[in-house]
C-alpha cells in the first residue's frame, strides 16, 4: 500500500484505498454496493441500497444540532477504467495498485478512481468519526455516473428529507459549482437510394485533429473532423462529378471528432485527387493554429464497378453534413465565459443505406436545450430522414441567491484566507438530477484538486485532498 506518512487525515486515504481494492467500473456495481452498506451495517448506521445499487446511508446529528437541518453529501461509486498500452489488467476482477509520487496520489499503469472515490473516502471518515459535530447527514452514493448517471436517476429521492446537498465530483479546490449543463442525444438518419458507377474509388481520411470533450471544450477553437469532411465534400460536389459510397468519424457523440473518412468514386480521379490535394493543403494552412497537427491523405484504388448513393440522396448527405449547425450556439449572461448551449455531432456512419449522425446537445437551461432540439428536428425537416432523441438529463441551473452557497464560501475564506471562484460547467453533474427530484434543493458541488481524470496519468493531490476534508468537517460544524 502507498504510504501514509505525514498524512494528517489518514483515515479518508485508507478508505479510499479499500475501495480502490474492489473492481468498480461503470456496469460492474455489485461489490462496491455491498462494501457501502457493510460499511453501514459495521458501524451501526441505518441504510437503504436499491436495485439500482445505489447506497443511502443515515447518520443522526449529533448533540445541539438535532434541530437543525440536514444536509446529503453526495458522490458516485462507479470509475472509468482506462489502462496505459501495454499494461495488463482485468479491471472486472483486479483493484487498482496506489502509489504516491510527492503531492500526487496515482495508480500503476491506470486510472486512479478519485473520480469520485475520493468523495465516498471523505463521506465515510465523517459517518465513522463520533467526534464531529453536525446535522443529520444523509450520504448517498450512486451507481453508473459515468455512463449517463444511471443510478441517480434511477434513485426514489422520496428517502430523503434534507434540502441542501454538497455533491464532491469536482476538481479543482477554489472553485464552488453551481450550475451544470443538461443534455440530450439527437440523431438523424438519412436512407439513400443507390446507382452503380463506374471509375476509380478515392478515400478522403482526416486525421490529427485534437478533438476532446464536447461540454468542456467546446469553446476552445477544436475543429469538428466530421463538419470538416462535409466542407470537403461539398467543395469538391460544387467543381465535379462524381459518387459517395461511405461516410465515417467519432466515435462517441459527447467527444469531438479527431478523424473523418470519405469513400467516392470518380471517371476522373487525376482531377480530382490534385483538387482535393489543393483544398485539404489549404485548409491545413487555413487552421494550422489551431490545430498543428492536421493532416490528410487521398488514395486511389481501381474498381470497375461501385455501388454509389444516388445524386438527390449524396445531395442530401452532403447538405446535411456541410450546413449542420455545430459547437457553441449562445454564451451565458449570468456567468462569464460559461458556454450556456452549444451541441456536437460527435459520430458519423453509414450502414444498411443510411447514413446516420449522432449529436449531443447541451445546455445549461432547460428552456434553451429544448429550444436548441426543436432547431435540430426543423433543420432536417428539408431533407428525407427520420430524427429521435433520448438519453436526456436535466440542466442544474444557476440559483443567484444560494443560502448554502453562501455559508460555504465563507467558511472557506475563513479557513483558507482566500474567496473561492463561483463557476459553471457545461458538463453534466449530479446535482442535476437531484435538482430536479427534490424540489428547492440548495446545492452546490467542490472537490479537491485532480488531473487527466479518465486516462491512466489521472493523479489527485494529496494535501488538495485534506483541505477539502477539512473544510466540509467545518462546514458541517457551522450548520447548527
Amino acid at each position: 500500500m502507498f504510504s501514509l506518512d505525514n498524512i494528517k487525515h489518514k483515515r479518508v486515504f485508507e478508505i479510499f484505498s479499500e475501495i480502490a481494492e474492489i473492481p468498480h467500473g461503470s456496469g460492474n456495481m455489485e461489490k462496491i454496493s455491498d462494501y457501502c452498506a457493510n460499511f453501514a451495517e459495521k458501524n451501526g448506521l441505518k441504510c437503504v441500497k436499491d436495485s439500482a445499487f445505489n447506497v443511502i446511508i443515515y447518520k443522526d446529528a449529533t448533540v445541539g444540532y438535532e434541530n437543525s437541518e440536514p444536509v446529503i453529501l453526495q458522490g458516485h461509486l462507479d470509475m472509468v477504467c482506462q489502462a496505459e498500452e501495454g499494461y495488463d489488467i482485468d479491471f472486472e476482477n483486479e483493484g487498482l495498485k496506489l502509489y504516491t509520487d510527492g503531492d500526487m496520489l496515482k495508480a500503476k499503469g491506470t486510472t486512479l478512481g478519485a473520480d469520485n472515490g475520493i468523495a465516498v473516502a471523505m463521506i465515510m471518515a465523517i459517518l465513522e468519526d463520533k467526534t464531529l459535530s453536525h446535522p443529520k447527514i444523509e450520504a448517498v452514493f450512486t451507481t453508473d455516473e459515468e455512463v449517463g448517471m444511471l443510478g441517480a436517476t434511477a434513485l426514489d429521492a422520496s428517502c430523503l428529507t434534507a434540502k441542501r446537498m454538497i455533491n464532491i465530483d469536482s476538481e479543482e479546490e477554489d472553485v464552488i459549482t453551481a450550475s451544470c449543463a443538461g443534455g440530450i442525444r439527437f440523431s438523424a438518419k438519412i436512407p439513400f437510394k443507390t446507382e452503380n458507377k463506374s471509375g476509380k474509388a478515392i478515400k478522403i481520411s482526416l486525421f490529427g485533429l485534437l478533438g476532446g470533450h464536447s461540454g468542456v471544450e467546446i469553446d476552445k477553437g477544436r475543429i469538428n473532423a466530421d463538419t470538416l469532411l462535409g466542407r470537403v465534400l461539398n467543395w469538391l460536389n460544387l467543381r465535379y462529378d462524381f459518387g459517395l459510397v461511405s461516410l465515417s468519424g467519432g466515435d462517441k457523440d459527447n467527444a469531438i471528432p479527431k478523424s473523418a473518412t470519405a469513400v467516392l468514386v470518380t471517371e476522373q480521379p487525376t482531377e480530382v485527387i490534385e483538387l482535393l490535394n489543393n483544398c485539404l493543403e489549404t485548409i491545413k494552412t487555413e487552421i494550422s493554429a489551431a490545430e498543428p497537427d492536421f493532416s490528410y491523405s487521398v488514395e486511389c484504388c481501381s474498381c470497375d464497378k461501385t455501388v454509389c448513393m444516388d445524386k438527390k440522396s449524396k445531395g442530401s448527405v452532403i447538405f446535411a453534413l456541410c450546413a449542420t449547425p455545430q459547437g457553441v450556439v449562445e454564451f451565458s449572461s449570468e456567468i462569464k465565459g460559461l458556454v450556456e448551449t452549444s451541441l456536437n455531432l460527435g459520430v458519423l456512419n453509414t450502414e444498411d443505406n443510411v447514413v446516420c449522425f449522432h449529436y449531443a446537445l447541451r445546455s445549461n437551461k432547460a428552456s434553451a436545450l429544448e429550444g436548441l432540439t426543436d432547431k435540430m428536428k426543423a433543420f432536417y425537416s428539408v431533407i428525407e430522414c427520420e430524427t429521435e432523441t433520448s438519453g436526456y438529463y436535466p440542466p442544474w441551473e444557476f440559483k443567484q441567491n444560494s443560502l448554502f452557497r453562501e455559508i460555504y464560501a465563507k467558511t472557506y475564506t475563513e479557513l483558507l484566507g482566500k474567496q473561492p471562484r463561483i463557476d459553471a460547467i457545461h458538463a453534466g453533474l449530479e446535482c442535476a438530477v437531484f435538482s430536479s427530484k427534490i424540489e428547492g434543493l440548495d446545492c452546490i458541488s467542490i472537490g479537491a484538486n485532480m488531473y487527466d481524470i479518465h486516462t491512466h496519468n489521472e493523479r489527485l493531490s494529496i494535501s488538495s485532498t485534506e483541505k477539502i476534508y477539512r473544510l466540509l468537517i467545518t462546514v458541517l460544524r457551522n450548520l447548527k
